[in-house]
């Protein structure tokens, strides 16, 4: 957490800094509102600014909002009087402090702001498998693209790569290519001069540089233009890039990571993606499987959302009840896990009795979920069926060899992958596998599926 205090608080400035050290943040000071923007538009950073009251926090606002810096506002202030606190929330601050500051008060409110980076929470074998391959190449400064459909939490896992990475401690830095008008997405990226295009009217450092020693995210890639995708490539390439209206290159040490909801290689096909940008990025990929596909997460998830709007509508903590359970297993979630915690944001303000029942998971205008998990139910209970019959009759051995096999096709021969989803060890796995090839059986070589055998 970096923060940025701005003003002097009324003579308050350090105890508000020794509070948030303690608090692991890492605290900087300027004195006045154009200080701050100039310490932003040089791409220093902040996580917060804690803002004094009687420094004018809505001109403050509104120069980083001119130039697209988005960073939360906290205004401060002695004896403040309780319509100038209004007047400040009004303006576009997130919160106000009164000083002498209150420890509480200030680790809540970091808390808070930590939280939007999202937690990892991951049950399932199958997301399990995906979080021990970011695990063994997260040290490394392999670039990393990370797919999945929108909601399946790409950029917490892009989050957990960086703190899990040698660059931990310097910044992470995201840009929402999708998000940003293309005419724009290039000075975002890559900075500019000033004057060098109308209401440049200042060296601006992009977010190549504020990143720096750091962590790059390039949220939905695919979205980038093609023209701007071949300076990318440069930049990733030579590792210097070049601000809009610049005459010289700039180093850059970072590491990048990127997401996509699209098929890349289909977006290739097409033209819209450059085919070497893809192998620059997609030095190893992290495919996110869909909620649908992770019914443990969905459990431990519904779970993690529960206590966390629970405690942030100081209501008490409900279990969820089997009935419940049933029903969020049930569903597709086409939304992925933004949708799930929507649903249980709503469910905890909802429910009435002593669980969060069926009856307080509701669509967002208040009525009861419909259609989507009918279907998943039935298809369920079928293939349920259909596998209990395939193994009347066979062995144990016969059953578990299938299994074993199927799984190791399905992973595409790696062997740590297949034993995760297994639930068994390494050595467990070689061992049975050495035992079928002793036996004939051809085994695959690792990312090389198995001839004539079915992926279950």
């Amino acid at each position: 957490m970096r923060i940025l205090i701005v003003g002097s608080l009324g003579g308050q400035l350090h105890t508000a800094t020794k509070i948030a050290l303690d608090r692991g943040a890492k605290v900087s000071h300027v004195d006045t509102i154009e200080q701050a923007t100039a310490h932003l538009r040089a791409g220093r950073g902040a996580d917060l600014l804690m803002v004094d009251l009687h420094l004018d926090v809505q001109s403050l606002i509104a120069a980083n909002d001119a130039e697209r810096i988005s960073v939360p506002v906290v205004a401060c202030g002695v004896n403040v009087r309780p319509e100038a606190a209004a007047a400040a929330i009004r303006a576009g601050a997130k919160e106000f402090i009164p000083m002498p500051p209150d420890a509480d008060l200030i680790a809540a409110v970091l808390a808070a702001i930590a939280d939007d980076e999202r937690p990892m929470i991951a049950r399932d074998p199958s997301m399990q498998a995906v979080i021990h391959l970011a695990d063994r190449i997260a040290g490394s400064d392999a670039s990393v693209l990370i797919t999945g459909e929108s909601g399946s939490g790409k950029e917490v896992m892009a989050r957990y790569v960086h703190t899990k990475s040698k660059r931990a401690q310097a910044p992470f830095i995201s840009v929402n290519c999708a998000a940003i008008p293309e005419n724009l997405l290039e000075s975002e990226l890559f900075g500019h001069e000033k004057g060098a295009f109308t209401g440049a009217i200042a060296r601006r450092v992009g977010k190549f540089e504020e990143a720096d020693g750091g962590t790059l995210l390039l949220d939905e890639i695919s979205e980038m233009d093609v023209r701007l995708q071949a300076k990318l490539l440069r930049a990733i390439q030579e590792r210097e890039i070049d601000r809009v209206g610049g005459t010289k290159p700039v180093k850059v040490n970072i590491r990048i990571l990127a997401t996509s909801n699209r098929d890349l290689r289909k977006a290739v096909a097409d033209g819209s993606f450059r085919e070497d940008l893809l192998f620059r990025l997609n030095v190893v990929n992290l495919a996110l499987p869909p909620l649908r596909e992770r019914p443990a997460d969905i459990v431990a998830l519904s779970e993690h959302f529960v206590k966390k709007y629970s405690a942030a509508n100081a209501v008490d903590v409900r279990p969820i009840s089997d009935a419940a359970r049933t029903s969020l297993l049930a569903r597709e979630w086409t939304g992925n896990v933004r949708e799930l915690e929507n649903a249980m944001h709503r469910a905890v303000l909802l429910a009435t009795g002593r669980d969060i029942t069926p009856e307080a998971i509701r669509m967002p205008d208040g009525s009861a979920f419909t259609g989507s998990g009918s279907n998943v139910v039935r298809q369920a209970a079928d293939a349920a069926q259909s596998v209990q019959a395939d193994m009347i009759g066979r062995t144990v051995a016969e059953v578990e060899q299938d299994l074993i096999l199927n799984t190791l096709d399905h992973c595409f021969g790696n062997r740590t992958h297949a034993a995760n989803i297994l639930g068994i060890s390494i050595r467990t796995l070689r061992n049975k596998l050495k035992l079928y090839s002793d036996q004939g059986l051809d085994i695959p070589a690792p990312n090389q599926p198995a001839q004539g055998v079915s992926v279950a």
